[in-house]
């Protein structure tokens, strides 16, 4: 199972870009067992229209009939481990590409929030757009790695 991140802004080179590009490198090889990956990012500029405009232009990286997940901070605050079941899940049941979405500076606009088949937070504080990718694809990996039996995610 195919899996995208659909982000507002250009991650620059950097130590933010270093770690995701860890964290997508570890997840492809560990979960290419599993029938999951490969991982890809689709960038959006952020634009002046604001989320709405931003909106539009995350909904051409998400596909039609893929599950949709936000990443925002009003969403759903999940254990690693049940974040891996869901991703089990949706492989197990033959769910289309998933589309994790991060908005830009402002957040997601309500039109993307309300298309969601779930939304996650980290948890009740804000955090940096950019940071967030990081945090995902890192969850991404340990998810894998929690499904492999690895001993990365220690309880």
């Amino acid at each position: 199972m195919k899996l995208h991140i659909a982000a507002v802004g250009r991650l620059r080179a950097g130590p933010e870009a270093e770690l995701v590009r860890d964290y997508v490198e570890r997840f492809d090889k560990t979960g290419r067992s599993l029938g999951l990956g490969p991982l890809s990012i689709h960038e959006v500029e952020a634009k002046k229209g604001g989320m709405s405009a931003e909106a539009k232009l995350l909904e051409k990286a998400i596909g039609s009939n893929a599950p949709i997940c936000t990443l925002d901070e009003r969403g759903q605050k999940v254990s690693s481990p049940d974040f891996a079941q869901m991703l089990g899940r949706w492989r197990d049941n033959g769910a289309g590409a998933p589309v994790f979405v991060i908005g830009g500076a402002d957040g997601l606009d309500q039109s993307l929030r309300s298309r969601a088949d779930t939304s996650l937070s980290f948890g009740k504080m804000v955090w940096p757009h950019m940071l967030v990718r990081v945090m995902l694809t890192e969850q991404l990996y340990r998810a894998a790695s929690i499904l492999a039996g690895s001993p990365y995610h220690r309880n």
